[in-house]
């Protein structure tokens, strides 16, 4: 039995850098106009969001990519935003450092755009 789920996560170039302080550990706390924190079950999708949303925004995205323990999971459900293609985790903002801790491992950058 697996353990883990990878998650994926588009984040801009202010979150980014954030989490490289963090030393590729974690996510940084939510601000207060952001209740909650939405971690992407497929690739595909965070890249959508990354090259789509991110760029145009603040001229960069970033596609982060991070397993996370199941037991931690299970507590939440797999939302649709917006389709079947569009799956994420709601966690709420003041659950993301319990989110941070059932990270395993590190937090990996595996897209960058503008490529």
């Amino acid at each position: 039995m697996n353990d883990t789920v990878t998650l994926w996560r588009p984040v801009g170039p202010k979150e980014l850098a954030l989490i490289e302080q963090s030393g590729m550990r974690e996510f940084p706390p939510r601000l207060p106009d952001q209740p909650i924190f939405y971690p992407v079950t497929t690739e595909d999708y965070a890249v959508k969001i990354a090259r789509d949303w991110n760029v145009p925004a603040s001229g960069s995205g970033f596609v982060t990519e991070f397993q996370v323990r199941r037991d931690f999971l299970d507590r939440y459900r797999v939302e649709e935003a917006g389709g079947r293609a569009h799956r994420e985790y709601w966690i709420p903002a003041e659950e993301l450092p319990a989110f941070n801790a059932a990270i395993i491992g590190g937090i990996s950058v595996v897209h960058r755009f503008p490529e």
